[in-house]
């Protein structure tokens, strides 16, 4: 008799963070793969990687890109042990499967796309840290801001969700990793997401706020506004920089009464 997921169970065993960098990224109109287009200059999979890292809740990151990048891959990936590159596959589901396949032994998986290259090391903390608090499934989201409307083939509308009920999903979405490897058991399944596949076993998803950094770069539109937000960061900080020399603050100082004076 299976007994029905609360949401909450007990595990142990590394964070495994598996990034999916194998799909072809048509919609962004690249002649590379998506994950290796650059944004301010470094590719989003390294990007992606680097926010893993600095999120400091991550024990193992497996990137799975495909067969002929395998070592343009790890040239460009930052030197650490904690990073991998296996082969992945024709399809994202593919690709999870093999990342899953080589961590044996992980206790909790966090899939995470690197098309979400800006997403704060904080937000990948904060899931990483609700698993270890026993949930067996996390998942990030933000509010819905739009209407929504189903509509039918035809283009009818047929209904109009309560945006209120409503989340627009982010990653990194986090499992207790027995959880994620039923879900990826079986050959032929499909959703668009992780958390859509866990909910077929009857699974508990909780939700958490989610981060409008963690973004999905999907078209020319979203790349544009990912280097403008590295740009305006980057101004930011030499801004930052130049405000704390003496110089600088020397001349920004209130004048004198000499200085003044007519």
């Amino acid at each position: 008799m299976n007994t029905p997921d609360n949401g909450v169970r007990s595990t142990s065993g590394p964070v495994v963070a598996l990034v999916p960098a194998a799909g072809r990224g048509v919609r962004l109109g690249e002649s590379m793969p998506k994950a290796f287009v650059t944004v301010g200059g470094t590719p989003m999979v390294r990007l992606a990687v680097e926010g893993l890292i600095a999120s400091g809740a991550v024990d193992r990151i497996i990137v799975m890109v495909p067969t002929e990048l395998v070592d343009s891959a790890v040239a460009l990936l930052p030197p650490s042990d904690s990073v991998h590159v296996v082969v992945g596959g024709a399809e994202r589901i593919d690709s999870v499967r093999a990342g899953i396949a080589a961590a044996p032994d992980a206790g909790y998986f966090l899939v995470h796309d690197a098309a979400r290259a800006l997403t704060p090391p904080g937000l990948i903390a904060r899931v990483a840290a609700q698993l270890r608090a026993g949930r067996s499934a996390v998942i990030p989201g933000l509010p819905v801001a739009d209407t929504i409307k189903s509509v039918d083939a035809t283009g009818a509308v047929t209904g109009t969700p309560d945006r209120a009920q409503l989340r627009a999903i982010q990653t990194p979405q986090g499992f207790a990793a027995d959880l994620l490897r039923s879900a990826y058991a079986t050959e032929g399944i499909q959703a668009t997401d992780d958390a859509g596949l866990v909910e077929r076993l009857g699974a508990v998803v909780t939700t958490i706020p989610g981060d409008p950094l963690a973004f999905k770069i999907t078209t020319p539109l979203d790349l544009l506004l990912a280097n403008a937000v590295l740009d305006g960061a980057e101004i930011g900080r030499v801004v930052s920089e130049l405000a704390s020399e003496p110089s600088i603050q020397g001349a920004m100082a209130a004048p004198s009464a000499s200085e003044v004076a007519p």
